[in-house]
């Protein structure tokens, strides 16, 4: 399927959904003011869960049997508990910005990944080029002089974010199959159930001061824009364009990511973050092709 094949309807949703996405690492740099990582990560799962199973209900679909819970755990764990979790670890000490932009890193380790865990995915010339230019963009952004401070702790622990996308990518495709919907619920009730004795156990939420409207506005906006918006606007994408065209959102995240960080949180975006983006943007235009593509056609 071709870029060609998303209308105008889906082009609008497409931009929507990239600075949806984009806005979530606003949303944690200004939670993690007040609350603890896995705190963040229980009030983002929990409400998204309860609002998405109301949703399953009106739709007239129902979840697994308990029986088949387990897979859905993992991919829990996977792609919301533990990525989730250390981006907001790792906002306590780097920009949110930055945080955007290393996210870009993960369909690259998602290819990375893919090679040695499928069988019918291994590297191409493209595939490792575009690895290289992901890893060459890392180095950039994490060079000796952040080694010096406390942000290289923030940048590895969103670095080992993307890791996790990238395990939860593939192991995710298993349920390619099942209802998107059903999937989705399953997967962020049982990522509020995994998170929750986390959030207990180490940060024991009661015992915080109650949080202000800032807190309570962010908390509701991951929630339900970042988490429920976007994975419906997602789904629509999905079944109208297909799985290549939506994996072109990437490229746009760090965009809304820096917007939104330089103009309401006042962060500064040095030189070395966007030459570290544009290094991995060429690594993402490798892996997927098409850009090189379209730019051969319109040569021609």
């Amino acid at each position: 399927m071709t870029a060609a094949t998303m209308g105008r309807r889906e082009w609008a949703l497409f931009l929507v959904l990239s600075f949806f996405w984009g806005a979530s690492f606003f949303f944690y740099k200004v939670l993690v003011t007040a609350l603890g990582p896995f705190t963040i990560v229980l009030g983002r799962m929990g409400i998204a869960a309860v609002i998405m199973n109301l949703f399953l209900a009106v739709r007239g679909e129902k979840l697994p049997a308990l029986r088949e819970w387990g897979p859905y755990f993992l991919l829990a764990l996977l792609s919301n508990v533990i990525p989730f979790s250390l981006f907001a670890y790792g906002e306590q000490t780097i920009s949110s910005g930055l945080a955007s932009i290393i996210n870009a890193m993960t369909p690259i380790f998602t290819v990375i990944v893919a090679h040695f865990w499928t069988y019918n995915e291994k590297f191409s010339w493209n595939k490792a080029a575009g690895v290289a230019c992901g890893l060459a963009g890392v180095t950039i952004l994490m060079g000796p002089s952040a080694l010096g401070g406390n942000s290289i702790v923030g940048e590895l622990a969103c670095l080992g974010s993307t890791v996790s996308y990238g395990f939860g990518g593939v192991y995710g495709k298993r349920f390619s199959h099942r209802s998107l919907f059903v999937v989705v619920t399953a997967q962020l009730t049982a990522a509020t159930i995994l998170v929750a004795p986390l959030a207990f156990l180490f940060e024991h939420p009661w015992t915080l001061p109650m949080p202000d409207w800032h807190v309570w506005s962010a908390l509701i906006g991951i929630a339900v824009v970042s988490t429920v918006l976007a994975y419906l606007i997602f789904f629509h994408i999905l079944n109208k364009a297909g799985a290549t065209n939506i994996s072109l959102v990437t490229f746009l995240i760090p965009v809304s990511g820096l917007f939104l960080g330089t103009v309401f949180l006042g962060e500064t975006v040095a030189p070395t973050d966007l030459a570290g983006m544009a290094v991995i943007a060429l690594g993402l235009a490798a892996i997927d092709g098409r850009p090189f593509l379209w730019l051969r056609r319109m040569a021609a």
